[in-house]
Protein backbone atom coordinates (compact mmCIF):
# COMPACT_ATOMS: atom_id res chain seq x y z
CA UNK A 1 0.00 0.00 0.00
CA UNK A 2 2.49 2.55 0.61
CA UNK A 3 4.43 2.29 -2.55
CA UNK A 4 1.27 2.67 -4.27
CA UNK A 5 0.57 5.63 -2.09
CA UNK A 6 1.01 9.69 -3.58
CA UNK A 7 1.06 12.62 -1.81
CA UNK A 8 -0.26 15.73 -3.52
CA UNK A 9 3.09 17.58 -4.43
CA UNK A 10 4.35 14.24 -5.85
CA UNK A 11 1.05 14.01 -7.89
CA UNK A 12 1.30 17.88 -9.01
CA UNK A 13 4.83 17.47 -9.76
CA UNK A 14 4.31 14.42 -12.26
CA UNK A 15 1.42 16.18 -13.89
CA UNK A 16 3.58 18.94 -14.72
CA UNK A 17 6.45 16.49 -16.13
CA UNK A 18 3.27 14.78 -18.68
CA UNK A 19 1.77 18.33 -19.59
CA UNK A 20 -0.98 17.60 -17.15
CA UNK A 21 -2.58 21.43 -15.76
CA UNK A 22 -5.12 22.21 -13.26
CA UNK A 23 -7.61 24.41 -13.20
CA UNK A 24 -7.45 27.50 -10.78
CA UNK A 25 -9.37 30.16 -11.15
CA UNK A 26 -8.68 33.90 -12.03
CA UNK A 27 -8.68 35.61 -8.11
CA UNK A 28 -6.52 32.63 -6.65
CA UNK A 29 -3.51 33.10 -9.53
CA UNK A 30 -3.90 37.24 -9.40
CA UNK A 31 -1.28 39.23 -11.48
CA UNK A 32 -1.13 40.27 -15.28
CA UNK A 33 -1.40 37.99 -17.88
CA UNK A 34 -2.40 34.74 -15.49
CA UNK A 35 -5.35 33.63 -17.07
CA UNK A 36 -5.94 29.59 -16.65
CA UNK A 37 -6.71 27.78 -19.80
CA UNK A 38 -9.85 26.80 -18.50
CA UNK A 39 -11.04 30.38 -18.58
CA UNK A 40 -12.35 33.38 -20.97
CA UNK A 41 -10.51 36.03 -21.15
CA UNK A 42 -11.78 39.64 -20.38
CA UNK A 43 -11.72 41.76 -23.26
CA UNK A 44 -11.55 45.74 -24.07
CA UNK A 45 -11.80 46.74 -27.54
CA UNK A 46 -10.57 50.15 -28.37
CA UNK A 47 -11.49 51.60 -31.77
CA UNK A 48 -14.53 49.18 -32.65
CA UNK A 49 -16.58 50.13 -36.06
CA UNK A 50 -15.06 48.56 -39.12
CA UNK A 51 -12.00 46.21 -38.80
CA UNK A 52 -12.40 46.64 -35.18
CA UNK A 53 -15.56 44.84 -35.46
CA UNK A 54 -14.47 42.36 -37.06
CA UNK A 55 -11.63 42.00 -35.14
CA UNK A 56 -14.03 41.60 -31.96
CA UNK A 57 -16.05 39.28 -33.70
CA UNK A 58 -13.50 36.93 -34.38
CA UNK A 59 -12.00 36.99 -30.10
CA UNK A 60 -15.76 37.04 -29.41
CA UNK A 61 -15.18 33.18 -27.67
CA UNK A 62 -14.04 35.55 -24.62
CA UNK A 63 -15.96 38.30 -22.71
CA UNK A 64 -15.74 41.13 -24.43
CA UNK A 65 -16.39 43.62 -21.15
CA UNK A 66 -15.82 47.34 -22.71
CA UNK A 67 -16.01 48.96 -25.59
CA UNK A 68 -14.14 52.39 -26.53
CA UNK A 69 -14.36 54.57 -29.71
CA UNK A 70 -14.51 58.55 -30.65
CA UNK A 71 -17.54 58.10 -32.60
CA UNK A 72 -20.63 56.76 -31.15
CA UNK A 73 -22.79 56.56 -34.01
CA UNK A 74 -20.08 54.78 -36.55
CA UNK A 75 -20.04 52.34 -33.25
CA UNK A 76 -23.66 51.83 -32.53
CA UNK A 77 -23.82 48.41 -34.94
CA UNK A 78 -21.30 46.87 -31.99
CA UNK A 79 -22.38 48.44 -28.91
CA UNK A 80 -25.63 46.90 -29.94
CA UNK A 81 -23.73 43.28 -30.32
CA UNK A 82 -22.52 43.57 -27.24
CA UNK A 83 -25.10 45.48 -25.09
CA UNK A 84 -23.57 44.22 -22.07
CA UNK A 85 -20.10 45.88 -22.14
CA UNK A 86 -18.96 49.22 -20.80
CA UNK A 87 -19.36 52.41 -22.97
CA UNK A 88 -16.23 54.61 -23.77
CA UNK A 89 -15.05 57.66 -25.57
CA UNK A 90 -11.42 58.08 -24.03
CA UNK A 91 -9.13 54.96 -24.00
CA UNK A 92 -7.44 56.22 -21.65
CA UNK A 93 -9.97 56.87 -19.02
CA UNK A 94 -11.59 53.54 -19.96
CA UNK A 95 -8.10 51.59 -19.25
CA UNK A 96 -7.99 53.16 -15.87
CA UNK A 97 -11.32 52.73 -14.70
CA UNK A 98 -11.63 48.75 -15.88
CA UNK A 99 -7.72 48.02 -15.16
CA UNK A 100 -8.76 45.48 -12.69
CA UNK A 101 -11.55 43.76 -14.94
CA UNK A 102 -9.45 43.23 -18.19
CA UNK A 103 -7.08 40.70 -19.30
CA UNK A 104 -6.30 41.90 -22.99
CA UNK A 105 -7.23 44.70 -25.17
CA UNK A 106 -7.71 44.89 -29.05
CA UNK A 107 -6.36 48.04 -30.78
CA UNK A 108 -8.27 48.60 -34.59
CA UNK A 109 -7.80 52.33 -34.59
CA UNK A 110 -6.27 54.96 -36.88
CA UNK A 111 -2.42 53.95 -37.02
CA UNK A 112 -1.51 57.45 -35.29
CA UNK A 113 -3.46 55.62 -32.31
CA UNK A 114 -1.83 52.91 -32.31
CA UNK A 115 0.91 53.24 -30.30
CA UNK A 116 -0.23 55.32 -27.59
CA UNK A 117 -2.96 52.83 -26.83
CA UNK A 118 -1.51 49.85 -26.82
CA UNK A 119 1.45 51.08 -25.27
CA UNK A 120 -0.74 52.41 -22.07
CA UNK A 121 -2.14 49.22 -21.65
CA UNK A 122 0.93 46.98 -22.22
CA UNK A 123 2.85 48.89 -19.22
CA UNK A 124 -0.97 48.05 -16.96
CA UNK A 125 0.49 44.54 -17.94
CA UNK A 126 -2.46 43.78 -20.75
CA UNK A 127 -2.11 41.07 -23.31
CA UNK A 128 -2.53 43.45 -26.88
CA UNK A 129 -3.51 42.90 -30.03
CA UNK A 130 -2.83 45.30 -32.58
CA UNK A 131 -4.03 46.12 -36.14
CA UNK A 132 -1.27 46.83 -38.85
CA UNK A 133 0.77 49.08 -39.06
CA UNK A 134 1.99 48.09 -35.70
CA UNK A 135 2.75 51.74 -35.35
CA UNK A 136 2.79 54.97 -37.24
CA UNK A 137 6.61 56.09 -36.98
CA UNK A 138 9.55 53.82 -36.47
CA UNK A 139 10.66 54.89 -33.21
CA UNK A 140 6.89 54.11 -31.64
CA UNK A 141 6.96 50.56 -33.09
CA UNK A 142 10.87 50.02 -31.74
CA UNK A 143 9.15 51.55 -28.68
CA UNK A 144 6.61 49.47 -28.40
CA UNK A 145 8.36 46.27 -29.14
CA UNK A 146 10.58 46.59 -25.80
CA UNK A 147 7.68 47.23 -23.77
CA UNK A 148 6.19 44.27 -24.65
CA UNK A 149 9.00 42.33 -23.74
CA UNK A 150 10.26 43.90 -21.17
CA UNK A 151 6.06 43.53 -19.61
CA UNK A 152 6.25 40.05 -20.57
CA UNK A 153 2.68 40.36 -22.05
CA UNK A 154 1.16 38.12 -25.32
CA UNK A 155 0.81 40.64 -28.22
CA UNK A 156 0.03 40.32 -32.06
CA UNK A 157 -0.12 42.27 -34.95
CA UNK A 158 -3.35 42.32 -37.03
CA UNK A 159 -1.92 40.81 -40.17
CA UNK A 160 -4.47 37.79 -40.06
CA UNK A 161 -2.73 35.95 -43.77
CA UNK A 162 0.13 35.08 -41.45
CA UNK A 163 -2.11 31.96 -40.00
CA UNK A 164 -3.74 30.83 -43.48
CA UNK A 165 -2.73 27.65 -44.83
CA UNK A 166 -1.68 29.26 -48.09
CA UNK A 167 1.50 31.26 -46.17
CA UNK A 168 2.26 28.72 -44.19
CA UNK A 169 2.58 26.70 -47.65
CA UNK A 170 4.62 29.24 -49.12
CA UNK A 171 6.89 29.72 -46.14
CA UNK A 172 7.15 25.55 -46.84
CA UNK A 173 8.01 25.81 -49.86
CA UNK A 174 10.84 28.55 -48.99
CA UNK A 175 12.36 26.66 -46.49
CA UNK A 176 12.03 23.62 -48.00
CA UNK A 177 14.40 24.92 -51.10
CA UNK A 178 11.67 24.25 -53.75
CA UNK A 179 13.23 26.70 -55.80
CA UNK A 180 16.74 26.85 -53.74
CA UNK A 181 17.88 30.09 -52.56
CA UNK A 182 16.59 33.41 -53.57
CA UNK A 183 18.19 36.74 -53.79
CA UNK A 184 15.72 38.28 -55.62
CA UNK A 185 11.91 39.34 -54.58
CA UNK A 186 9.50 41.66 -56.84
CA UNK A 187 6.05 42.93 -54.40
CA UNK A 188 3.27 44.93 -55.34
CA UNK A 189 0.31 46.37 -54.58
CA UNK A 190 -2.45 48.00 -56.62
CA UNK A 191 -4.19 50.15 -54.22
CA UNK A 192 -3.20 53.79 -53.80
CA UNK A 193 -3.20 55.46 -50.40
CA UNK A 194 -2.11 59.06 -51.66
CA UNK A 195 -2.85 62.44 -53.56
CA UNK A 196 -5.17 64.88 -52.54
CA UNK A 197 -4.54 68.63 -50.93
CA UNK A 198 -5.32 69.88 -47.55
CA UNK A 199 -8.86 71.22 -47.53
CA UNK A 200 -9.82 74.59 -46.96
CA UNK A 201 -13.36 74.54 -45.88
CA UNK A 202 -14.63 73.18 -42.87
CA UNK A 203 -17.46 71.35 -41.64
CA UNK A 204 -19.37 70.84 -38.34
CA UNK A 205 -18.28 68.53 -36.57
CA UNK A 206 -20.76 65.47 -35.70
CA UNK A 207 -22.56 65.34 -32.53
CA UNK A 208 -21.68 61.86 -31.86
CA UNK A 209 -17.92 62.26 -33.18
CA UNK A 210 -15.00 63.43 -30.33
CA UNK A 211 -12.53 64.99 -32.95
CA UNK A 212 -10.36 66.25 -30.78
CA UNK A 213 -9.85 62.19 -29.45
CA UNK A 214 -9.75 61.51 -32.75
CA UNK A 215 -6.73 63.05 -33.64
CA UNK A 216 -4.94 61.99 -30.80
CA UNK A 217 -1.37 62.70 -30.53
CA UNK A 218 -1.53 64.59 -34.00
CA UNK A 219 -1.56 68.11 -34.89
CA UNK A 220 -4.48 69.59 -35.03
CA UNK A 221 -6.65 70.51 -37.83
CA UNK A 222 -9.92 71.35 -38.27
CA UNK A 223 -12.99 68.57 -39.28
CA UNK A 224 -13.91 67.99 -42.51
CA UNK A 225 -16.43 66.01 -43.65
CA UNK A 226 -15.38 62.77 -45.90
CA UNK A 227 -12.14 63.90 -46.28
CA UNK A 228 -10.65 61.93 -43.23
CA UNK A 229 -13.40 59.50 -42.30
CA UNK A 230 -14.03 57.38 -42.26
CA UNK A 231 -11.28 55.46 -44.43
CA UNK A 232 -9.51 58.72 -46.12
CA UNK A 233 -7.28 58.80 -43.11
CA UNK A 234 -4.77 56.43 -44.63
CA UNK A 235 -3.49 58.86 -47.21
CA UNK A 236 -2.45 61.87 -44.71
CA UNK A 237 1.09 62.03 -43.29
CA UNK A 238 -0.17 63.19 -40.28
CA UNK A 239 -2.57 60.20 -39.50
CA UNK A 240 -2.01 56.59 -41.91
CA UNK A 241 1.18 55.38 -43.60
CA UNK A 242 0.02 55.45 -47.04
CA UNK A 243 0.03 52.48 -49.29
CA UNK A 244 3.36 50.78 -48.49
CA UNK A 245 1.89 50.90 -44.46
CA UNK A 246 -1.70 49.66 -45.85
CA UNK A 247 -0.56 46.73 -47.31
CA UNK A 248 2.93 46.21 -47.27
CA UNK A 249 2.52 44.19 -43.85
CA UNK A 250 0.42 42.10 -45.27
CA UNK A 251 2.41 41.61 -48.39
CA UNK A 252 6.10 42.00 -47.09
CA UNK A 253 5.23 39.60 -44.69
CA UNK A 254 5.69 36.59 -46.35
CA UNK A 255 9.08 37.52 -47.39
CA UNK A 256 10.03 38.35 -44.45
CA UNK A 257 8.95 35.30 -42.59
CA UNK A 258 10.00 33.03 -45.36
CA UNK A 259 13.57 34.77 -45.82
CA UNK A 260 14.52 35.41 -42.52
CA UNK A 261 15.33 38.76 -43.44
CA UNK A 262 15.64 40.87 -40.25
CA UNK A 263 16.82 44.37 -40.70
CA UNK A 264 18.16 45.69 -43.97
CA UNK A 265 21.37 47.87 -44.51
CA UNK A 266 19.86 49.94 -46.81
CA UNK A 267 16.43 51.72 -48.42
CA UNK A 268 15.88 54.06 -51.40
CA UNK A 269 12.51 55.06 -52.70
CA UNK A 270 11.22 56.15 -56.02
CA UNK A 271 8.52 58.35 -55.40
CA UNK A 272 5.27 59.92 -57.77
CA UNK A 273 4.56 63.39 -56.82
CA UNK A 274 3.46 64.31 -53.54
CA UNK A 275 3.13 66.73 -50.94
CA UNK A 276 3.81 67.52 -47.24
CA UNK A 277 0.33 66.70 -46.22
CA UNK A 278 -0.82 63.05 -48.43
CA UNK A 279 1.60 60.22 -49.87
CA UNK A 280 2.70 59.60 -53.40
CA UNK A 281 0.10 57.93 -55.70
CA UNK A 282 2.81 55.62 -56.73
CA UNK A 283 5.98 54.50 -55.02
CA UNK A 284 8.41 51.90 -56.02
CA UNK A 285 10.90 51.29 -53.33
CA UNK A 286 14.01 48.75 -52.75
CA UNK A 287 15.50 47.23 -49.47
CA UNK A 288 18.91 45.08 -49.36
CA UNK A 289 19.46 43.06 -46.81
CA UNK A 290 22.63 41.25 -45.99
CA UNK A 291 23.22 37.45 -45.89
CA UNK A 292 21.70 35.47 -42.96
CA UNK A 293 24.48 32.48 -42.33
CA UNK A 294 23.99 29.83 -45.64
CA UNK A 295 20.82 32.57 -46.74
CA UNK A 296 22.60 35.08 -49.05
CA UNK A 297 21.34 38.79 -49.61
CA UNK A 298 18.06 39.93 -50.71
CA UNK A 299 17.25 42.47 -52.89
CA UNK A 300 13.32 42.94 -52.04
CA UNK A 301 11.69 46.16 -54.52
CA UNK A 302 8.16 47.39 -53.60
CA UNK A 303 5.93 48.70 -56.53
CA UNK A 304 2.29 50.39 -55.70
CA UNK A 305 -0.62 52.49 -57.54
CA UNK A 306 0.49 52.09 -60.99
CA UNK A 307 3.30 50.94 -60.92
CA UNK A 308 4.33 46.83 -61.45
CA UNK A 309 7.46 45.02 -61.28
CA UNK A 310 8.48 43.69 -64.81
CA UNK A 311 6.66 40.86 -65.83
CA UNK A 312 8.52 37.17 -65.54
CA UNK A 313 9.60 35.97 -69.61
CA UNK A 314 8.50 32.60 -68.20
CA UNK A 315 4.87 33.33 -67.07
CA UNK A 316 2.15 32.23 -69.39
CA UNK A 317 1.04 34.72 -71.68
CA UNK A 318 -2.70 33.73 -70.96
CA UNK A 319 -1.87 34.31 -67.54
CA UNK A 320 -2.96 37.67 -65.72
CA UNK A 321 -0.60 39.30 -62.94
CA UNK A 322 -2.61 39.65 -59.95
CA UNK A 323 -3.09 43.32 -58.50
CA UNK A 324 -1.53 42.49 -55.29
CA UNK A 325 1.33 39.85 -54.89
CA UNK A 326 4.87 38.85 -55.21
CA UNK A 327 7.33 37.05 -57.46
CA UNK A 328 10.46 35.19 -55.48
CA UNK A 329 13.27 34.65 -57.67
CA UNK A 330 15.37 31.42 -57.01
CA UNK A 331 18.47 29.55 -57.68
CA UNK A 332 16.14 26.82 -60.27
CA UNK A 333 12.27 28.66 -60.14
CA UNK A 334 10.26 31.13 -59.68
CA UNK A 335 7.23 31.00 -57.40
CA UNK A 336 3.86 33.44 -57.92
CA UNK A 337 2.12 34.33 -54.62
CA UNK A 338 -0.71 36.14 -55.12
CA UNK A 339 -2.25 38.20 -51.80
CA UNK A 340 -4.25 35.53 -50.16
CA UNK A 341 -3.79 32.94 -52.83
CA UNK A 342 -1.66 29.79 -52.74
CA UNK A 343 2.29 29.90 -53.96
CA UNK A 344 2.53 29.12 -57.25
CA UNK A 345 5.45 27.74 -59.43
CA UNK A 346 5.98 29.93 -62.83
CA UNK A 347 5.46 27.95 -65.38
CA UNK A 348 2.44 26.45 -64.35
CA UNK A 349 3.61 23.16 -66.32
CA UNK A 350 5.89 22.80 -63.14
CA UNK A 351 3.44 22.16 -61.25
CA UNK A 352 2.67 18.65 -62.22
CA UNK A 353 6.13 17.77 -61.34
CA UNK A 354 6.29 19.64 -57.59
CA UNK A 355 7.69 17.27 -54.83
CA UNK A 356 5.73 19.19 -52.31
CA UNK A 357 7.13 19.15 -48.82
CA UNK A 358 5.87 17.76 -45.38
CA UNK A 359 4.28 20.25 -43.75
CA UNK A 360 5.60 21.62 -40.65
CA UNK A 361 4.12 24.26 -39.92
CA UNK A 362 0.66 23.86 -37.57
CA UNK A 363 -2.90 24.42 -39.22
CA UNK A 364 -6.17 24.53 -37.98
CA UNK A 365 -6.17 27.87 -35.49
CA UNK A 366 -6.72 31.44 -36.74
CA UNK A 367 -4.84 34.41 -36.44
CA UNK A 368 -6.67 36.09 -33.67
CA UNK A 369 -7.15 32.09 -31.56
CA UNK A 370 -3.42 31.76 -31.42
CA UNK A 371 -3.09 35.18 -29.59
CA UNK A 372 -6.05 34.28 -27.44
CA UNK A 373 -4.18 30.56 -26.78
CA UNK A 374 -1.22 32.37 -25.90
CA UNK A 375 -2.79 34.80 -23.65
CA UNK A 376 -3.97 31.48 -21.55
CA UNK A 377 -0.41 30.12 -21.39
CA UNK A 378 -0.13 28.70 -24.73
CA UNK A 379 2.60 28.96 -27.55
CA UNK A 380 3.95 32.20 -28.28
CA UNK A 381 1.57 33.96 -31.18
CA UNK A 382 3.54 33.77 -34.97
CA UNK A 383 2.88 37.56 -35.32
CA UNK A 384 3.94 38.84 -32.11
CA UNK A 385 5.87 41.81 -31.54
CA UNK A 386 9.97 40.78 -31.82
CA UNK A 387 8.71 39.14 -35.20
CA UNK A 388 5.98 42.71 -36.23
CA UNK A 389 7.76 45.18 -35.16
CA UNK A 390 10.82 44.34 -37.38
CA UNK A 391 8.85 44.11 -39.90
CA UNK A 392 6.84 47.23 -39.59
CA UNK A 393 9.78 49.51 -38.95
CA UNK A 394 11.36 47.64 -42.37
CA UNK A 395 8.17 48.84 -44.40
CA UNK A 396 8.35 52.09 -42.47
CA UNK A 397 12.04 53.00 -44.02
CA UNK A 398 10.43 52.99 -47.16
CA UNK A 399 8.34 55.89 -46.52
CA UNK A 400 11.08 57.49 -44.86
CA UNK A 401 13.24 57.15 -48.00
CA UNK A 402 10.53 58.88 -49.79
CA UNK A 403 11.02 61.89 -47.94
CA UNK A 404 14.73 61.51 -47.69
CA UNK A 405 14.77 61.05 -51.46
CA UNK A 406 18.07 59.56 -51.65
CA UNK A 407 19.04 56.05 -50.31
CA UNK A 408 19.21 55.48 -46.81
CA UNK A 409 21.96 53.31 -45.24
CA UNK A 410 20.44 51.68 -42.16
CA UNK A 411 21.45 50.74 -38.76
CA UNK A 412 18.70 48.33 -37.32
CA UNK A 413 19.94 47.06 -34.15
CA UNK A 414 20.73 51.32 -33.50
CA UNK A 415 17.75 52.50 -34.69
CA UNK A 416 19.71 55.08 -36.91
CA UNK A 417 20.04 56.17 -40.36
CA UNK A 418 24.11 56.33 -40.40
CA UNK A 419 24.54 58.29 -44.13
CA UNK A 420 22.34 61.13 -43.31
CA UNK A 421 21.99 62.22 -39.83
CA UNK A 422 19.10 64.63 -40.61
CA UNK A 423 17.00 61.60 -41.70
CA UNK A 424 17.53 60.63 -38.45
CA UNK A 425 14.55 63.52 -37.86
CA UNK A 426 12.34 61.17 -39.74
CA UNK A 427 12.02 58.21 -37.25
CA UNK A 428 9.82 59.89 -34.79
CA UNK A 429 7.39 63.34 -33.94
CA UNK A 430 6.49 65.22 -31.83
CA UNK A 431 3.05 64.43 -30.12
CA UNK A 432 0.07 66.92 -29.20
CA UNK A 433 -0.04 68.72 -26.38
CA UNK A 434 -1.51 66.48 -23.26
CA UNK A 435 -0.46 63.02 -25.05
CA UNK A 436 2.38 60.65 -24.37
CA UNK A 437 3.87 57.34 -25.09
Amino acid sequence: MQTRQMNRRQFLGGAAAVGVFTIVPRHILGGAGQVPPSEKLNIAGIGVAGMGAADLQAVSTENIIALCDVDWRHAAKTFDKYPDARKHRDFRKMLEAEDKNIDAVVVSTPDHIHAAAAMMAIKMGKHVYCQKPLCHNVYEVRQLTEAARKHKVMTQMGTQLHATGEMKTFVEWVKSGVIGKIRKVDIWSGKNWGGGERPTDTSPVPETLDWDLWLGPAPYRPYCERRYLPGEWRRWWDFGTGTLGDMGCHIIDPACWALDLGYPTSVEAQPGPFNSETYPQKTIVKWEFPARGELPAVTMTWYDGENRPPRPAELEETRNMPDQGGLYYGETGTILLAHGGNPRLIPESRMKDLKRPEPFLQRGIDHWQDWIRACKGGPKPLSNFDYAGPLTETILLGNIAALAKQKLQWDGPGMRVTNLPEANKLLRREYRKGWTL
